[in-house]
């Protein structure tokens, strides 16, 4: 069978699921420079896949599933805008129900879709078998060789650096000398965020010797950033200040990422950035640790919280177990800064 030419890739959220797709798309145009791939996502996320951080020329189409796709109906015309493309293979690295309709609508056309894993990620909530996970890095490489590409993720090869974007506060800062570290202390879930008084321990002691640059987004945690950022002139928050592809610039230019279990851990990680990830109620055995980075997962005290992982994503947290974060001393942190 012969290999497909053009390759449609769905995935349509969250942040850091799509940013694990950049290595496993790196690895495959490297391999096969002659494919074209097309990205279905949403609009906002466009950036992660920009030239400038991947190296790879890449196509994208922005689906709308608020209003122009939303629905079935939305869904059958997006499928018609597909058909115009000249698609010959659809990688589902997605696999919800959207993307699954999407592909009824578009049957004529090969396709593949992720296996997720679920009952063995069950397994291992439930403590039956906890043992480390297929990674979703390699779950998305295993859609591809599904069509017959050949992948190993372990040749992976980072891309250079992206130019820093032309900000007055960077230029400033620029020639100091002083390391640059980013903290994203913000997830999507309580049970994956340090609680932000140890954060802020963090803060002020590595504020001493280096640069820090605060990352989050949402007025909530804009307001908190910038309530933590005026108390020290070393600490920066960027926090609503840039666009997401100035965020990546600078983040690509970072000497070490502090993050939760989210996706500012996988932007740095696609990045080639040292990236310092703190778990909570979750665990890196699910396959979510960022890329190449499973050496630099924080985890609580397990012997005092056995049950960890309470869940997959963060959604639900053990009885008890609401300050499991606590365990993980700031000091701890700052050591491994």
């Amino acid at each position: 069978m012969d290999l497909p030419k053009h390759i449609l890739v769905i995935r349509l959220s969250a942040m850091g699921d799509v940013a694990m797709l950049v290595p496993v798309l790196q690895v495959l145009k490297a391999n096969y420079p002659e494919v074209k791939i097309t990205i279905l996502s949403r609009k906002f996320l466009k950036p992660i896949f920009d030239f400038s951080l991947t190296g790879i020329e890449l196509n994208f189409h922005e689906v709308d599933t608020n209003y122009k796709h939303k629905g079935a109906r939305g869904i059958f015309k997006l499928s018609k805008e597909l058909k115009k493309l000249n698609i010959d293979a659809i990688a589902d690295t997605h696999n919800v129900l959207r993307s699954k309709m999407l592909l009824k609508f578009l049957n004529n056309i090969q396709s593949a879709s992720i296996d997720k894993g679920r009952k063995e990620k069950k397994a291992l909530v439930n403590h039956k078998n906890f043992v480390q996970l297929k990674t979703t890095h390699e779950r998305y490489a295993d859609v591809f060789r599904s069509f017959g590409f050949k992948i190993d993720l372990s040749k992976h090869t980072f891309y250079k650096k992206p130019e820093l974007p032309n900000l007055p506060f960077i230029n400033s800062i620029a020639e100091t000398g002083k390391k640059w570290i980013g903290i994203a202390p913000f997830a999507q879930y309580d049970g994956k965020m340090y609680p932000l008084e140890l954060m802020e321990k963090v803060i002020a002691e590595l504020k001493k010797t280096k640069q820090i640059f605060l990352f989050g987004g949402g007025k909530k945690e804009v307001a908190l950033l910038n309530k933590i950022a005026s108390k020290y002139p070393t600490v920066i928050s960027v926090a609503g200040k840039l666009s997401l592809l100035e965020e990546l610039q600078l983040i690509a230019h970072l000497d070490t990422m502090i993050a939760m279990d989210s996706g500012n851990a996988h932007f740095a990680a696609m990045l080639d950035v040292k990236t310092l990830s703190i778990w909570g109620v979750t665990h890196p055995f699910a396959g979510f640790a960022p890329f190449k980075q499973q050496d630099n997962c924080i985890l609580p005290d397990l012997d005092k919280y056995p049950k960890i992982p309470c869940s997959i994503y963060g959604n639900k947290v053990c009885n008890g177990y609401e300050k499991v974060m606590y365990s993980i001393l700031p000091e701890r942190i700052v050591n491994l800064v």
